[in-house]
């Protein structure tokens, strides 16, 4: 797993399409104060998908929580499977819809990322073996492998060459998170405002 991603998986889960220019719009319950249950780690829930799909897991039909999957094969990220009320507000909606999004998003990027990572790292391993005079098998036995020092190289030159393209993600994950919060705020105003409402109705009868 690539290192760059340790910081996406201590995110919040949620995603929208780079290139829609529409960022406050969807992402508005899954933090709304409903917790969320953690989803066994079933080895019939761990599917081979295309690397564009969200874990196809389904929480039980009448849980009333966010349930968090098991870890996707290509990005390594938990997907959250968000909780729909049958009350949910326009702005709830749109919260929710939000982070599903930024969800998409982001196991988008990690599952490129990751798939390119292991493809060009063994490319690497194979050149210098081949300019060694080895193969990637011995005619028995494990595989031959390069050192760590040999290595290094190969990280420092996959960094440097996907040093804008992480520094685009980062940009791009603070402002969803950011947008995020903000409808976060503006949907626990709403439930305080609904409580008083209904408070102010109860004493008025």
């Amino acid at each position: 797993t690539l290192p760059c991603a340790a910081g996406a998986r201590r995110a919040s889960m949620a995603a929208l399409r780079p290139g829609r220019g529409t960022v406050l719009l969807p992402l508005c319950r899954a933090f709304s104060g409903r917790s969320c249950q953690l989803a066994p780690e079933r080895s019939a829930e761990r599917r081979d998908a295309a690397p564009s799909r969200v874990s196809s897991f389904c929480p039980p039909r009448k849980s009333c929580h966010d349930w968090i999957g098991p870890p996707d094969k290509y990005s390594n990220l938990r997907p959250v499977h968000f909780y729909v009320p049958e009350n949910e507000s326009p702005l709830e909606q749109k919260l929710r819809e939000l982070r599903q999004e930024t969800q998409e998003w982001n196991q988008q990027f990690w599952a490129n990322q990751n798939l390119t990572f292991h493809k060009e790292k063994e490319e690497f391993i194979l050149s210098r073996l081949k300019a060694k005079g080895l193969g990637r098998r011995a005619e028995s036995g494990p595989k031959a492998s390069l050192n760590a020092e040999e290595m290094a190289d190969f990280y420092k030159e996959f960094l440097s060459k996907n040093f804008q393209k992480h520094m685009y993600y980062n940009r791009d994950w603070y402002k969803r998170n950011f947008a995020i919060t903000f409808f976060m705020g503006k949907v626990a105003l709403e439930r305080i405002w609904n409580k008083l409402r209904l408070k102010q109705k109860k004493s008025g009868t």
